[in-house]
């Protein structure tokens, strides 16, 4: 199989990804707590304007309250009926794969199905020390919890032994998952080890694509599709993970968002080594980067262009950033899923199929 798979608009999926950044109101920050309602609400806000898919991040660090996912899904579960319900992504390293089985499955059940998981090793580590684990085991922390986290989804009964937790002898998890497991995602930042081993468990690929062009990440999609080809698994999903802003009109888009945007990247500049964020530098990422900020015509065209790249068959819009008002937030969604997803299936239709 060498040829590109198509996408059809009815298997293309627009959702929403939040970090559970602090918001403000009337220029006042909220607290931790309303910020937690505020995601609840803004999910049945997604579900009300159309969109497939809503998503949390997990974090330790001041200002995001997106430290118990699946407990602030299932309240989201219980406020929406259709809208599907994963991550963005979970630290798989840090978590206990039992733990998080029996709160996926959980969350599965009280959703009627709607449970989905992107699994990561952690681009931000605050949950290493956190929960006593050694950043030098990273690699195989990932990779003995991922195989044991897939086992129990696909397996009755499972006999597994490893290094990183404690065996398991015969033994079969309740509430049970649907056969074959939720859905679940492989995270990547760009890492060819990382596209490989989502082709060598038969996962679908999320790319987090938050800095400089998307179509950089063409390789590894390439590289993920001879995997996927090589190993005889019929083609996956592949999704896309970027930041961005939707209002009225590109300028005044841009300017909300680099109000909030610049404090924050500046911040992780210092901390990370990131280029110092400038005027230029934004307006080359909001043009041709990985900044999906602008009016809905803009950021429709835009996504519309990474599907036909990347070979999309999913793309997560992250809305939130540091106290960014709740009123831009809320524009945001209800532009993405009114607006947005109907022109971006639309000019999906018109693009000829790839080969």
């Amino acid at each position: 199989m060498n040829e590109v798979t198509a996408v059809t608009t009815s298997g293309f999926e627009l959702g929403l990804d939040s970090f559970g950044e602090v918001a403000t109101d009337g220029g006042r920050i909220m607290s931790d707590a309303e910020t937690v309602r505020l995601l609840v609400e803004e999910a049945k806000l997604a579900e009300s304007v159309g969109l497939d898919a809503f998503s949390l991040g997990e974090h330790y660090r001041e200002g995001h309250n997106d430290s118990a996912t699946p407990v602030v899904l299932a309240a989201v579960a219980s406020a929406t009926e259709r809208i599907a319900l994963g991550t963005s992504v979970t630290v798989l390293s840090t978590n206990d794969p039992v733990r998080l089985y029996h709160e996926f499955s959980t969350l599965d059940a009280v959703s009627n199905g709607r449970a989905q998981i992107v699994l990561g090793r952690a681009s931000a580590t605050e949950s290493f020390p956190l929960f006593g684990y050694d950043l030098a085991d990273y690699e195989r922390l990932f990779e003995e919890k991922l195989e044991l986290f897939v086992r129990l989804q696909r397996e009755e009964e499972v006999t597994w032994s490893g290094t990183v937790r404690a065996p398991l002898t015969a033994q079969t998890l309740h509430p049970r998952m649907r056969p074959g497991g939720i859905p679940t995602w492989i995270g990547v930042g760009g890492t060819p080890n990382s596209v490989l081993r989502a082709a060598r468990y038969g996962l679908p690929l999320m790319m987090a694509i938050i800095g400089g062009r998307p179509q950089r990440f063409a390789g590894n999609v390439a590289l993920y599709e001879r995997a996927l080809d090589d190993l005889g698994t019929p083609r996956l999903p592949i999704g896309q993970h970027s930041l961005g802003l939707i209002a009225e009109t590109d300028a005044e888009a841009q300017k909300i968002w680099w109000r909030y945007w610049q404090p924050v990247v500046e911040n992780l500049a210092r901390e990370r080594g990131f280029y110092a964020p400038t005027m230029d530098r934004y307006l080359a990422e909001v043009d041709h980067g990985a900044l999906f900020v602008g009016s809905p015509e803009t950021v429709a065209q835009k996504i519309a262009t990474m599907v036909r790249d990347l070979h999309l068959s999913r793309f997560d819009l992250k809305y939130d950033v540091m106290f960014l008002p709740r009123q831009a937030r809320a524009r945001t969604i209800e532009l993405l899923g009114r607006e947005v997803a109907p022109r971006v299936r639309e000019l999906i239709a018109q693009q000829p199929t790839a080969a």
